[in-house]
């Protein structure tokens, strides 16, 4: 079975560097680097007293772990008003957390060279628990300032309805 479906001349994988990032049904500027989807599910070890001295192993719990969104400083308010949602000392006393939207669902676009939409993840309520303004600044350096915030999340899932597309051909 080709690894390509629709372009089984394709042999090469998705490359890394375009993506994009969605949420409440927009794009968020300038996003350079989404941190990797990771799931773990605990090993659960038993055994029964007549079995021989070797466990058995069943799935347990499953975490999803954090994910990282960098992108350099503009003035987009996008990162900094999320993490505030979560926490803003400016609020005042009984007010500084926004309870009835702190969390928000958010969708990571890949697109193939071609800037096609090649495949999706929808990632479930996510909130900002992590959120750096703005770098170490450093006189010397030569390098973009970058803000980032790290996103909790309670699952993600690949979209679907998002196929493999019929890439161009320049024959």
């Amino acid at each position: 079975m080709p690894e390509f479906n629709v372009n089984p001349s394709r042999f090469d994988p998705y490359k890394n560097f375009k993506f994009r990032v969605r949420w409440d049904g927009r794009f968020v500027a300038g996003v350079s680097k989404v941190g990797a989807l990771k799931r773990t599910t605990e090993v659960v070890e038993h055994r029964v007293g007549g079995d021989s001295s070797t466990s058995r192993k069943s799935p347990g719990r499953s975490s999803y772990e954090a994910i990282m969104l960098e992108r350099g400083v503009t003035h987009d308010l996008e990162f900094e008003n999320w993490a505030n949602r979560v926490w803003n000392v400016e609020a005042g006393l009984g007010s500084e957390v926004s309870l009835a939207n702190f969390r928000r669902d958010i969708t990571i676009e890949m697109y193939n060279e071609a800037g096609q939409l090649a495949i999706a993840y929808r990632v479930f309520r996510c909130w900002v628990s992590e959120y750096q303004a703005m770098p170490e600044l450093d006189a010397n350096a030569n390098a973009v300032a970058i803000q980032s915030i790290k996103l909790e999340n309670e699952g993600w899932l690949r979209d679907t309805d998002v196929q493999e597309p019929q890439e161009p051909s320049f024959e």
